[in-house]
């Protein structure tokens, strides 16, 4: 798996995106193709193709995409009506190879999804 994906090109600043949140360990940007009427992706600027190639020296960069998740979610008006989805790997619907947490809010949510 490549490491230079468009997300990768996103975080580096090689290509545009709508952004709504970035520091210096990620960024979150508008879907392009949203599932909801709120859908935001959220990446670690560090590029961590799948969730299970992630390492123990990851976790804190983990934990910051979880809270950051909830303050992103509280920034666009959604408080703590949202789901966060990661899809791990092509048979799981992951289609770009750079970690991402999907954001997705601002309608009635069905469980099971999918």
């Amino acid at each position: 798996m490549s490491e230079d994906t468009i997300f990768g090109k996103i975080a580096r600043g090689e290509a545009e995106a709508n952004i709504v949140y970035e520091d210096d360990m990620c960024l979150a940007f508008r879907d392009l193709y949203p599932a909801a009427p709120m859908h935001i992706l959220l990446i670690p600027r560090k590029p961590i193709p799948r969730l299970c190639d992630a390492s123990a020296a990851d976790q804190a960069l983990l934990g910051h995409l979880m809270l950051t998740a909830n303050k992103i979610a509280e920034q666009e008006g959604l408080g703590d009506k949202f789901r966060l989805v990661v899809n791990n790997g092509e048979g799981a619907g992951q289609s770009v190879f750079h970690l991402h947490l999907h954001i997705i809010g601002g309608r009635p949510l069905k469980w099971p999804p999918g």
